[in-house]
């Protein structure tokens, strides 16, 4: 089987084409034919690096647009050097990262009109999000026709966190209008968590996990049993932790001064609190850990407080994770920043000594993934995770396909 994954976020787009002639395993194989895209590097401009046969294709495309990357990216997996397939209808099956499934998808479904109806309607809770999942889906209707495609939700993860997580503390009719916390992420936590009772060698149901997903968009989960019993991101992906351009967690009165006394509109907030906050808005350097930790070590004020208010929140979070699971013995860090910035992790963990943790501080300097880098001593294990979703929703595609198949 041939399955192609698509996984979307907020300034990214990673592909990938995996061949599984059977159940799949926990670790992922190495992929045939993989794709990324990134809008960081340059204003206007997709990069697109494609790898493949022991070959590397990099393109720049003028675009701001994820869906006007696709269709030029899949053409590299039937012709050029990349070449790994004969023609489009080798693919077997396509599975999509979608952010937001709302109150009615707990599992990964086959996409249907129905299924594409309601991911455009839950638009209005994802938006950066879910109109350009919905963008990728019709993207590969276009190229490659009738291949089935499958939506694995970032939210299916949390869909059964507890009442009173799940409940915000307004007129219970908004719970009953599906305003609720839905969390995300969920793929990546999914996949960590997982990864993590492999790593330590202990059974999954037997571990509480505070898992740390720390990229452009940042979440954290604190996993019982394998089960999210808690997590810091919300309604939408604004909420919970300060992020790359996302504010994370505000007083709501502020949205209300600023449109009562300054007559922002709702247009002009939302792209405030999701575009021009978080480190990008404190630090004015950059949304990207990577220039804000280059400019503290220039002595940039504003980017050494960006980086002080980033850690402060990731503590804050962190604790109330604890909390909710009532104790912790793995602490892991994933996400482009939690599996390369030594110095965030290293910080991090400074406030949690009480509790017996300690870092190896030359492990943690290396960034080595998929291990340990807590001392022997120390009474929680800390690891770094390559999260590896692509895997996990490729997973998702298989087994869907499979029971399609036996029925």
């Amino acid at each position: 089987m041939k399955i192609l994954v698509l996984n979307a976020g907020s300034s990214s787009q990673k592909s990938r084409l995996y061949k599984i002639a059977d159940q799949p395993s926990s670790m992922p194989p190495m992929a045939l034919w993989g794709a990324d895209a990134n809008w960081t590097q340059k204003k206007g401009v997709a990069e697109l690096k494609v790898t493949a046969n022991g070959q590397t294709i990099i393109q720049e495309l003028p675009t701001e647009e994820l869906s006007n990357t696709i269709e030029p990216m899949l053409k590299t997996l039937w012709s050029g050097k990349t070449r790994v397939i004969s023609q489009p209808t080798d693919i077997d099956i396509v599975g999509h990262r979608v952010v937001h499934g709302g109150p009615h998808y707990h599992q990964s479904v086959l996409i249907t009109p129905d299924v594409k109806a309601e991911i455009q309607h839950l638009a209005s809770f994802a938006p950066l999000h879910n109109p350009e999942n919905l963008k990728g889906i019709e993207a590969v209707e276009r190229t490659l026709s009738n291949v089935p495609q499958v939506a694995v939700f970032d939210t299916a993860y949390h869909s059964h966190l507890p009442q009173e997580t799940m409940v915000y503390p307004g007129p219970y009719s908004w719970f009953e209008q599906g305003i609720r916390r839905y969390g995300f992420h969920g793929i990546s936590h999914q996949y960590c968590a997982r990864r993590s009772a492999q790593i330590v060698g202990r059974d999954l149901k037997s571990l509480r996990i505070v898992n740390c997903h720390l990229g452009n968009g940042c979440s954290l989960a604190a996993i019982r049993a394998g089960q999210s019993i808690d997590t810091t991101m919300g309604f939408t992906p604004l909420e919970g932790l300060m992020m790359g351009t996302r504010s994370g967690s505000i007083d709501p009165s502020i949205l209300l001064y600023l449109q009562r006394e300054h007559s922002y509109s709702a247009a002009q907030l939302d792209q405030i609190l999701n575009k021009e906050s978080g480190l990008k808005g404190i630090s004015g350097v950059s949304g990207d850990m990577r220039e804000v930790l280059q400019a503290t070590k220039e002595g940039n004020q504003r980017a050494k407080l960006a980086l002080s208010i980033y850690v402060y929140r990731l503590r804050y979070f962190i604790g109330a994770m604890i909390a909710s699971l009532a104790g912790i013995d793995v602490l892991t860090f994933t996400g482009g920043v939690g599996e390369n910035s030594p110095e965030v992790r290293a910080k991090t963990c400074e406030a949690f000594g009480f509790l017996g943790l300690q870092l190896d501080q030359a492990k943690n300097a290396a960034s080595p993934p998929d291990q340990d880098i807590a001392t022997h001593e120390s009474a929680i294990r800390i690891l770094i995770i390559h999260t590896e979703e692509d895997w996990e929703i490729a997973r998702e595609c298989w087994h869907i396909k499979a029971i399609k198949h036996s029925a």
